[in-house]
């Protein structure tokens, strides 16, 4: 394994605030590695003449029609709010990680 993939799964855990221990940090930059190598494989593939799809079957779009209604009441919306201000959800402040 690389230590690219180490220091990209350290990397990662700390933003997301994971306590990762060594071994599975191991683990996770292993299976990194795998999943990045089959990614390449399939760049290599031959797609000359392929359209692009978005679905493996040709699906119709099924749409319906936008309708405007009013909103919920700001009262009652905001009573599932562990906490409020003013007419606001209030939510913790996110300090950077360094």
């Amino acid at each position: 394994m690389s230590e690219d993939f180490l220091k990209e799964v350290e990397h990662v855990s700390r933003l997301a605030r994971l306590n990762l221990k060594p071994d599975e940090k191991e683990k996770v930059a292993g299976q990194l590695q795998s999943i990045l190598g089959i990614a390449k494989k399939i760049q290599e593939l031959d797609t000359t003449g392929v359209e692009p799809t978005s679905h493996v079957i040709n699906l119709p779009a099924i749409l319906r029609e936008d309708v405007v209604r009013s909103s919920l009441p700001v009262d009652q919306v905001l009573l599932n709010a562990p906490k409020r201000n003013k007419n606001y959800f209030q939510v913790p402040r996110i300090t950077a990680v360094e």
